[in-house]
């Protein structure tokens, strides 16, 4: 199978000086490698062409975010397979190879996500994937391996291939088939959860994704947006209820919708006393984001409504600060 490696790129030359050795080192016997540049103002498109020739260049004639990014980019990549790669991950030997492996025996299998450990402590996974996502009955992410803010260590339980909910958009494989059938990521959504929102549309059609504990990768993480800037507060709570209108099933959308508005105002609450009140008010922001576009997304609703039934845990929330279930694990 033909593999594109695409890195999304925003005035990064830094994390390309850094990172990007180790993504050609180990993966262009296996791979294309693409730069994929959201119009930066820096000198990063220059210094690749001068530093690593071999290396593909697509130049996007706007910032759209990682949705549209990708969109554009990979409307002129022709592969099989597209590895959306974030431009701040560090990749080791051999790591494609069981990857693409799983591609070629599971045919049902069409987005896969490597184990994700923690750049800076090697020994922990990391927050934006970890060990493959879930989502909670209320659309609240998590990971097998970070669940919140707590993240466990990496001793090995996370080692096996497993049927997942979401790939990390860190380090994000989809066969260019799929990616292209189900319409690309959602430019609505900027960045942050967008890749959630494919992986649920691609469930919704058939598909499975798939977690490969045998392969790792290097996340440095909040290279873009920290966890503590507000617009991050600001998109992952938006972009977590355009989840919610977009794919929830039938049976559970009004109940669903309705308890997410009330715990989201708790979140806020907990923002407020916890003397941080622009977290607050990202939240409120992102609110009256939802109702602005909620009738927008009712529609893609309408158009993507196929499966009704899939297996969550009841409530994150609920499990992990009143029943102090911090591990993976433990929840149940």
């Amino acid at each position: 199978m033909k593999t594109a490696i695409v890195i999304l790129n925003w005035n990064g030359q830094k994390l390309l000086e850094e990172f990007l050795p180790s993504v050609i080192n180990f993966s262009a016997n296996l791979a294309e490698i693409y730069v994929a540049d959201n119009a930066s103002t820096d000198t990063s498109i220059q210094y690749v062409k001068t530093f690593y020739p071999s290396v593909n260049i697509i130049e996007n004639k706007s910032n759209g975010g990682y949705a549209k990014g990708y969109n554009d980019a990979l409307a002129i990549v022709e592969a099989d397979i597209y590895c959306l790669l974030n431009s701040d991950v560090a990749v080791t030997k051999n790591w494609l190879i069981p990857v693409l492996s799983v591609f070629e025996k599971e045919l049902k299998t069409a987005i896969v996500q490597p184990k994700l450990i923690d750049l800076k402590d090697k020994n922990k996974f990391e927050y934006a994937g970890a060990g493959g996502g879930f989502v909670d009955l209320y659309g609240y992410p998590y990971c097998r391996g970070r669940v919140f803010n707590t993240i466990e260590d990496d001793t090995g339980q996370f080692n096996e291939n497993a049927e997942i909910f979401w790939a990390s958009g860190a380090c994000f494989f989809i066969r260019s088939k799929t990616y292209h059938e189900i319409g690309g990521l959602d430019e609505d959504y900027f960045a942050h959860q967008e890749e959630i929102d494919l992986c649920w549309r691609a469930q919704n059609i058939g598909y499975n994704v798939k977690y490969v504990g045998s392969a790792t990768v290097f996340h440095l993480g909040g290279a873009t947006l920290h966890e503590t800037n507000p617009q991050k507060t600001y998109l992952n709570f938006r972009n977590s209820l355009f989840n919610v209108v977009k794919n929830v099933p039938t049976k559970w959308f009004l109940f669903v919708l309705f308890a997410r508005l009330l715990l989201d105002g708790i979140a806020g609450l907990k923002f407020l006393f916890e003397l941080r009140p622009i977290h607050t008010f990202a939240i409120l922001k992102a609110h009256i984001s939802l109702y602005k576009n909620f009738y927008k997304f009712l529609k893609k609703r309408k158009k993507l409504q196929k499966k009704q039934d899939y297996n969550l845990h009841t409530s994150i929330v609920w499990q992990y600060f009143i029943l102090g279930r911090k591990k993976f694990r433990a929840l149940k």
